[in-house]
């Protein structure tokens, strides 16, 4: 029987022990990065209790509907190039509460990796929870069979936050998963009117850590309100904005993305 991930060619997963760094930011924006590299790309929203990837797209009102091969993602646009899958859609109104215990939980995991009928995509990008426990474990082992070529790691600058991204890389060696490289987000504030960088969140704790562990650094992305803006409104940040601050980091952060899947394929 054919899996419904056969059509897939690349899976990455977005990770960080901590929560509020900007995973679902930077998945989001991973997306809107390699559709415009004319790649097409699914989200796999595997964040249960705070799914926030349906709004991002503004799309939080569609239903998920069944085929013959299980369930059809929400795709974004009329060239279906970006389809999502999340528990937001699942839900009989959006401020219901995901009150479960850890085997029900690492069951939905398991159905969403088995029963999305993705098709053919470039890129699964899968967004998950903070942390190092239930969901990550499942989700991990339910997608090892397909090969995943392996996991972004979000930090913010502060020590508080290297601290916990550094016990996700300890997660990613038991687990077996490949450390694509970290992102440090919200480094700096770039002023909209005089151009002057304040760092609000301290500066560097990302490629300090990426250096200690010997892993990739991706990029550094600036707080910037532009892209706050088009998150709240479901707009695609990198066509609206390529003369904002944070535009250059994250088409580079994906261009790596692009380079390191053609150096393994090569």
């Amino acid at each position: 029987e054919r899996s419904n991930l056969a059509g897939v060619r690349h899976i990455l997963l977005v990770l960080s022990g901590k929560g509020g760094v900007g995973k679902s930011t930077i998945s989001t924006q991973l997306a809107l990065s390699l559709r415009h590299s004319g790649k097409k790309v699914g989200i796999l929203d595997v964040d249960l209790c705070g799914p926030s990837i349906p709004s991002m797209f503004r799309v939080q009102d569609n239903d998920v509907h069944q085929c013959d091969s299980g369930w059809v993602p929400v795709f974004v646009d009329q060239d279906k190039s970006i389809s999502l899958m999340s528990i937001g859609f699942l839900l009989e109104k959006p401020d219901d509460a995901v009150v479960w215990r850890g085997p029900k939980k690492n069951a939905l995991i398991k159905q969403f990796v088995a029963d999305v009928a993705w098709g053919d995509l470039d890129f699964l990008i899968v967004d998950t929870p903070p942390g190092t426990s239930d969901e990550h474990i499942s989700t991990v082992e339910a997608l090892r069979p397909y090969k995943p070529l392996g996991a972004i790691l979000v930090t913010t600058p502060q020590a508080v936050s290297v601290g916990d991204v550094r016990r996700e890389l300890t997660f990613c060696k038991k687990t077996g998963l490949r450390v694509l490289g970290i992102v440090e987000n919200m480094s700096g504030f770039v002023c909209p009117h005089c151009s002057e960088c304040t760092n609000i969140f301290s500066k560097g704790g990302g490629e300090e850590l990426a250096k200690h562990a010997g892993v990739p650094f991706l990029g550094s992305i600036p707080l910037d309100p532009q892209l706050s803006q088009s998150l709240e409104e479901g707009r695609d940040f990198i066509q609206e904005f390529p003369k904002s601050s944070a535009f250059p980091a994250l088409t580079h952060i994906a261009q790596q993305v692009l380079d390191g899947t053609l150096q393994r394929s090569s």
